[in-house]
């Protein structure tokens, strides 16, 4: 009795396992497909987040520049809230200045009593001023110093030979300061030179006082 081969060729048998373990063309389109769209979307999250990064860099500055700015306000107030205040008493500190050197000189011979006060009201003027100074106020004499429209105000000019033009001769009144910030201008006499012009800035502030 004959038996029947029932075996598969071997042939058969490989082209069947390859074709099980390599992908088909079909196969390999969805998972390029899906590669590409993670790559996609890999990218727009990558951008969103610089995007994120760039607001979060430009919310810290402008919070930086309102910090300083705050800070900056709050200085200014602290420094600069009594400024008319100090203006006025500016003023006064002047008024007593001019009346103390509208005193004659001390003469020989003079009362005790005249002696008394006048060095009485001369101790009380040095005492005011050293108190504004110690607040912030600051009177400054700009006599002999060069002319300057940002702190000087020209009221007449004169001509001096001893003096370069543009140095301030005299001052009517002194200057006044409230923690560097000027207060009241000094009110001053300018030198020119003799024959000559007034000096450019003395007199374009003498124009605009006019």
């Amino acid at each position: 009795m004959s038996t029947q081969d029932t075996s598969t060729p071997h042939g058969v048998a490989a082209d069947a396992v390859a074709g099980a373990a390599a992908p088909s063309e079909q196969d390999t389109q969805p998972l390029e497909h899906l590669m590409a769209t993670a790559a996609e979307r890999i990218a727009a999250l990558e951008a969103e987040r610089d995007d994120y990064k760039d607001r979060w860099v430009r919310s810290e500055a402008e919070m930086a520049n309102v910090r300083a700015r705050a800070k900056r306000d709050a200085d200014d107030a602290r420094l600069f809230a009594v400024q008319k205040f100090a203006r006025d008493v500016a003023e006064a500190a002047e008024n007593l200045k001019r009346g103390l050197d509208s005193v004659p000189a001390a003469a020989e011979g003079e009362p005790a009593i005249v002696t008394k006060l006048r060095d009485g009201f001369s101790g009380v003027e040095r005492s005011f001023v050293a108190i504004l100074e110690r607040n912030g106020v600051k009177r400054e004499d700009p006599t002999g110093a060069l002319f300057d429209p940002n702190l000087h105000q020209a009221m007449a000019e004169h001509e001096s030979a001893e003096h370069p033009p543009g140095t301030v001769l005299q001052a009517w009144t002194q200057g006044w300061t409230l923690n560097g910030r000027l207060l009241r201008p000094a009110m001053v006499v300018v030198a020119k030179a003799p024959g000559g012009g007034a000096t450019a800035s003395a007199g374009a502030a003498m124009d605009t006082t006019a």
